[in-house]
């Protein structure tokens, strides 16, 4: 699968939080995240491992009981199920990749022409 740069197709499911599916395959899904200052990544687990990497910005990451000042250039890995939140402490860029694939962070299929 490939899939070329496009500024559209961000969805919001919470205030200040935005990601887009930028490519996924059978078994991993990769996204993008902007994330607005003062806006928190409510605390939630979910089944996938979540393997990520800081491009810009400056987050305060809780993965279970343990808290990370995360800087441009960091990465992290979230086992599944593990309870996780994060501050945004200035305006963010994070790439993320999920595995298995969450069937909720795929694209709306291509209306029909």
């Amino acid at each position: 699968m490939f899939t070329p740069a496009h500024p559209s197709g961000y969805r919001e499911p919470f205030t200040g939080v935005r990601f887009k599916t930028l490519v996924h395959g059978q078994h991993t899904l990769f996204a993008e995240f902007r994330l607005a200052r003062g806006h928190p990544l409510p605390r939630h687990a979910h089944p996938h491992e979540q393997t990520g990497y800081l491009v810009s910005g400056h987050l305060r990451l809780t993965i279970g009981t343990d808290t990370f000042d995360v800087r441009p250039g960091d990465s992290w890995c979230i086992p599944g199920n593990v309870e996780h939140e994060a501050a945004i402490l200035e305006d963010s860029v994070a790439i993320e990749v999920f595995s298995p694939v969450r069937e909720d962070y795929l694209p709306p299929p291509a209306a029909a022409v």
